[in-house]
């Protein structure tokens, strides 16, 4: 199973690992693509006042930018560590287990505007690149991974869950037979409807039952018995569709 997470714009500083390295990441299909991202980044940084333009960011972020300028030299730490806000809140990583970060390793990847999809322990430097951006060297960043990152997920064998959101949906188109996840509500009138509020939330909290689960789902039925188990509500909706329902 592979439970796809979106990124996040907030990430950590710092990191205890060596500097960026793409040989050490997961899928390395992609490194050419993210070597070419990775310097057009760094270089772009050089000039502040277009990157802050590019990157759609405010000058008082302009610390994005010198993130950015140190890409290939500042520390790196683990993808579920780097990247931070509600979702990432709510999957809660610190409190897995030593066999719970085994799992995750294996269970859990993150989409990435930057590396395309990168594992849950992969080491990644912080950064600053949004899903809608546009590189002035390179085109649009969702036009850099299409090509390149949806064979190399069509690709991925057994089930696949989808919980990324729409902008890094459109990075690559996955098989069929993916997992897709929406969060609901139940309005006064007893109507479903989608939620903003707390929809990473509870993706966050879905995405914890998944990855240290015992169990092995190969199936969509199999999938629903686990985070039922666990207490959430969830309704299949179609063949390959599940509404996670809030709580109010």
């Amino acid at each position: 199973m592979l439970v796809l997470l979106p990124p996040s714009e907030t990430k950590a500083d710092g990191g205890r690992g060596g500097p960026l390295n793409l040989d050490a990441l997961s899928f390395p299909e992609l490194n050419p693509t993210r070597a070419k991202l990775v310097d057009a980044l760094a270089e772009l940084a050089a000039d502040v006042p277009a990157s802050i333009a590019a990157l759609g960011i405010t000058e008082r972020q302009a610390g994005e930018v010198t993130r950015n300028a140190q890409l290939w030299t500042s520390p790196t730490m683990p993808a579920l560590r780097r990247y931070t806000g509600v979702l990432y809140d709510a999957l809660d990583v610190k409190s897995f287990t030593k066999a719970g970060l085994e799992k995750a390793h294996r269970r859990l990847a993150v989409t990435s505007s930057l590396f395309g999809v990168v594992s849950a322990t992969d080491p990644i430097p912080a950064y600053r690149l949004s899903g809608g951006n546009s590189l002035p060297s390179l085109g649009t960043v969702r036009g850099m991974w299409k090509p390149v990152l949806e064979p190399v997920l069509q690709a991925v064998e057994g089930l696949v869950v989808d919980l990324r959101s729409g902008t890094y949906s459109a990075f690559a188109k996955l098989r069929p037979d993916a997992v897709t996840v929406r969060v609901v509500t139940e309005n006064a009138r007893g109507e479903r409807v989608t939620v903003s509020h707390f929809n990473k939330a509870y993706k966050g909290r879905l995405a914890h039952v998944l990855a240290a689960t015992r169990a092995e789902p190969s199936t969509v039925d199999q999938l629903v018995k686990v985070i039922t188990k666990a207490g959430l509500v969830v309704d299949r909706t179609g063949e390959h569709a599940l509404e996670l329902v809030t709580e109010g």
